[in-house]
């Protein structure tokens, strides 16, 4: 069991009004390649109570349900932890969710998002706690999936970008990817994300910096928000006793310009609310410039400045974009630890592309039997009403 005691959820039940116990909620799921979506499903299930406890499934578990995860079980687990809303992991939590689990965890009821989740024979994992009253829904967000996600890096075209239009190969892959004989399923098809400014007030902390606190300032793409990031910004949140963390973001076409191919995977807007979500992170700035000047140290009033060990590529005219900072002292570099990036999720994606691939297709036949199953046993009910 881990628990959280830092960053915006922090670790302790949130006092409840006089006279009322803690509402306890439970979530649980796969969370391979966490993606805003998962972020914003575990945001509104907190809001439903005092106390976040989430379960975490095994590799194991999620081969035998649903095929291969893109990641190990602890990276997964470490990336649930960084979200804000959550307060507690549980590891190697049982696929099916039980009135048992909900019990040994103290939890008022479980909540999840208006998709459906399906055991390896084809049942519905909630089932039980759906019978008993203990089952909560929240809204799934529109426009992302890991199967959308997938399919941008298999793909290798910039479609996907900010200021591009849907191309035609793009558009042939929206309609097709995960595909099944038999229709369209509305949860693991590809939808394109539309992004608000409500959403961004959702995930935004909105607090700022306040006296005492070191503002520290991190730029980069942060592209398929991974658990490199979350070891990098968790190591520079513990630079200062009081940090307050701004991490800038590159628009898509400067991403691309440094790191080419089709990168960034996920565009301005996406990276934005994964940011946005990680307990490390206070403020994002959206579409930084790429050279960390003078104004943008003077305007955030910067007392650190951080990078990893990733290679810094020079600005268009060969200048550091570092340059202001080391000038005055302040820039540090930073050892995450960790050696994954971007480019080594794409790679293991690309070398088990056909596992994914029948993974998806298989999952939504699986969502597709249920959904008809169900439709029938609508009309049978409407039928014997009449």
């Amino acid at each position: 069991m881990i628990r959280n005691g830092h960053g915006a959820a922090g670790g302790a039940e949130r006092p409840s009004p006089a006279g009322r116990r803690a509402v306890r909620v439970w979530c649980d799921g796969c969370y391979d390649m966490v993606h805003y979506g998962h972020s914003n499903q575990l945001r509104q299930a907190r809001a439903m109570g005092d106390y976040l406890i989430v379960g975490v499934h095994t590799d194991e578990e999620i081969a035998k349900h649903k095929g291969p995860p893109v990641f190990t079980q602890e990276e997964r687990y470490k990336m649930v932890q960084a979200i804000k809303w959550v307060d507690e992991v549980v590891p190697a939590a049982p696929y099916v969710t039980t009135l048992e689990t909900l019990d040994k965890y103290n939890c008022d009821f479980c909540v999840h998002g208006n998709d459906i989740t399906l055991t390896v024979d084809g049942r519905d994992t909630y089932e039980e706690v759906k019978q008993a009253g203990r089952y909560r829904e929240c809204k799934r967000t529109q426009g992302v999936s890991t199967t959308d996600l997938v399919g941008r890096m298999l793909l290798v075209t910039k479609a996907h970008h900010s200021s591009q239009e849907m191309s035609s190969e793009y558009r042939e892959y929206a309609d097709s990817f995960g595909k099944c004989p038999g229709g369209r399923n509305p949860w693991t098809g590809v939808s394109q994300f539309l992004q608000t400014s409500q959403k961004i007030i959702q995930f935004a902390s909105g607090k700022e910096p306040q006296p005492g606190e070191t503002v520290i300032y991190v730029a980069g793409a942060f592209d398929l928000f991974h658990i490199g990031h979350v070891d990098f910004l968790e190591k520079v949140y513990r630079l200062a006793d009081r940090p307050y963390v701004i991490a800038g973001l590159h628009f898509d076409q400067e991403v691309n310009r440094y790191k080419g191919k089709n990168y960034p995977i996920m565009n301005l807007h996406e990276r934005t609310l994964s940011v946005l979500a990680c307990r490390y992170v206070s403020e994002v700035v959206i579409g930084a410039p790429y050279a960390v000047t003078a104004e943008l140290l003077g305007h955030f009033k910067v007392d650190l400045v951080c990078h990893g060990k990733t290679e810094i590529v020079p600005d268009r005219d060969g200048s550091d974009p570092y340059q202001e900072p080391k000038r005055r002292g302040i820039f540090y570099q930073i050892d995450s630890g960790s050696d994954l990036t971007t480019d080594l999720i794409v790679q293991r994606i690309i070398k088990n592309r056909l596992e994914y691939e029948a993974r998806n297709q298989k999952k939504e036949a699986k969502e597709l039997a249920f959904l008809e199953a169900t439709r029938q046993q609508e009309m049978q009910l409407v039928g014997e009403g009449d």
